[in-house]
């Protein structure tokens, strides 16, 4: 039965939406932050090592696994493997626990924009009852729950209306539009934010090994495994790793399609942006700290109040001009929220589509669209009503475990459960199935697919068999040791170790049942 699930319209098309799934708010405000306070250029390299290694290996095992099974994540799993046939679902439960609290940012940019967007058009002087100044309006924002709630809700429809109108005609569509858009406007924010007095002191930040230190930003380096955790959590929440996302963008590629050069140009194009999302939003938070007087480890450089309180009074401290590139900054920041909010939302959908075709039904988008939508939307409710901690919501092991980690507010919850454990679980456990079950064979016939590339077998095999699986357990101990801040790091170790040999012994026990 032909289940319409619809295919890309040119390559370029799959190009821009893949980046355009990359290309989020971790990208915004996740890498600049991580990238500082892990060392600067330190984080950097560590970051492009595990881009190459795991980033290029993942992406171009995810991409094959579904354009040789035409599936989603779920599906696509349970079509290759017995013994790891369940993995898909980690799959689903990871962009489905994001999007809780990636529609909830996405809404509070387009309040932030709406505010400078009023600004610059009427001269109005705030809204909520506070000047548009970053600490007073966020604020204001939190706890006021219903408006959150019909800015999230807003938000969702705009993006359920995009999934709805299929692979080429929404999604394909968007990002054809949406991403030149974000290049030209991140250009126009990195030349102003560079150009403010001090702003070398925020490039120092990023750049110089140590500085984050030495300059009083942070008290003490972290370790290592810190760092790699810190990285490898980055890496695949940027690059939409281990969340489905790039299995069902593949199941929609044309068998023609070069899969190592694909890979390739969405890894160095997402970290492109990365880097240029650095130098609009460091180098600005910096120098406008510096400017007005506050000490440099006053600063907040982390978190949604570097988007939502720091950048706020950055363009509220340049004058007439401010508002102009509030609307355009977050402008950009929204775009990127969408493109990666619809390609979490496709693997949901293409989930119940798959589904359908299976019955011998013909799926109906638009009402699949809906239901995905709602779903989300109701446990978004909790990250929106929650306010980041702020209304005193209930969150699950508060009582237990306090406010030291993963426990703080609704938001770190499902950000711990997704990117924290699902994510870089999902990923070893990857890459032991096709490395150690089905062998490397098995995927390099797909990402070769008659346009064989003699270097990439080597480098593949031996990423997909050895390092991919002993780095993300190691990646795996260093988010436990962000989220379970209190927790023992030789138990940490351990755990992650029995898992990694565990599962390394029984993917490579036996025959394929």
């Amino acid at each position: 039965m032909e289940n319409n699930r619809g295919s890309w319209g040119s390559n370029i098309g799959f190009i821009l939406a893949a980046v355009g799934s990359a290309v989020g708010l971790g990208n915004i405000w996740g890498f600049p932050y991580k990238m500082g306070k892990s060392g600067g250029f330190t984080f950097l390299l560590v970051y492009i090592c595990l881009a190459v290694i795991v980033g290029l290996t993942v992406m171009a095992s995810e991409l094959a696994l579904g354009r040789m099974t035409g599936k989603g994540v779920v599906d696509a799993y349970r079509t290759v493997s017995k013994k790891f046939k369940w993995i898909g679902w980690l799959g689903i439960i990871a962009p489905f626990l994001i999007m809780s609290f990636y529609s909830v940012l996405g809404a509070y940019c387009v309040q932030y924009m709406s505010l400078n967007l009023a600004e610059l058009s009427f001269g109005l002087s705030g809204i909520f009852g506070a000047t548009i100044s970053g600490g007073e309006t966020f604020g204001a924002m939190l706890t006021n729950p219903f408006g959150c709630a019909i800015f999230t809700f807003l938000f969702m429809v705009i993006c359920m209306l995009i999934v709805k109108g299929g692979v080429s005609g929404g999604i394909e569509k968007f990002n054809k539009i949406g991403m030149p858009a974000l290049f030209v406007m991140l250009v126009i924010v990195i030349i102003r934010s560079l150009t403010l007095p001090n702003a070398v002191e925020g490039l120092k930040f990023m750049f110089k090994p140590g500085y984050a230190v030495e300059g009083g930003f942070i008290e003490k380096a972290p370790g290592f495994v810190e760092v790699l955790g810190t990285a490898g959590g980055q890496m695949f929440f940027s690059l939409s790793l281990a969340m489905g996302a790039m299995v069902t963008y593949g199941s929609y590629l044309d068998k023609k399609e070069n899969l190592v050069k694909n890979s390739g140009v969405i890894v160095f194009a997402d970290t492109l942006v990365a880097l240029m999302a650095g130098l609009a939003v460091i180098p600005a938070a910096v120098a406008n700290g510096i400017n007005n007087g506050v000490a440099v480890g006053d600063i907040t450089l982390s978190g949604p109040k570097l988007l939502f309180v720091t950048l706020q009074d950055v363009f509220s401290n340049m004058g007439s001009a401010g508002p102009l590139f509030g609307v355009i900054f977050y402008a950009l920041v929204i775009i990127a929220a969408i493109s990666s909010a619809i390609s979490l939302m496709e693997v949901m959908a293409t989930f119940f589509i798959d589904r359908a075709a299976e019955k011998g039904q013909t799926a109906n988008r638009t009402k699949i669209t809906l239901w995905v939508s709602v779903a989300i939307m109701l446990e978004a409710l909790l990250v929106a009503v929650d306010g980041l901690g702020s209304n005193g919501v209930w969150v699950p092991g508060q009582a237990a475990f306090g406010v030291d980690g993963w426990n703080d507010c609704w938001l770190d919850f499902m950000d711990c459960w997704s990117e924290g454990v699902a994510m870089p679980v999902g990923s070893m456990l990857m890459a032991l199935m096709i490395g150690w079950e089905l062998k490397p064979e098995f995927a390099l016939k797909e990402i070769h697919n008659g346009n064989n590339t003699g270097w990439f077998t080597g480098f593949y095999t031996v990423c997909i068999k050895f390092l991919v699986p002993i780095i993300m357990a190691f990646v795996f101990v260093g988010q436990l040791q962000s989220f379970f801040a209190s927790a023992s790091n030789v138990v940490l170790y351990a755990i992650s170790g029995v898992i990694l040999v565990a599962f390394w012994i029984f993917a490579a026990s036996g025959k394929k049942e």
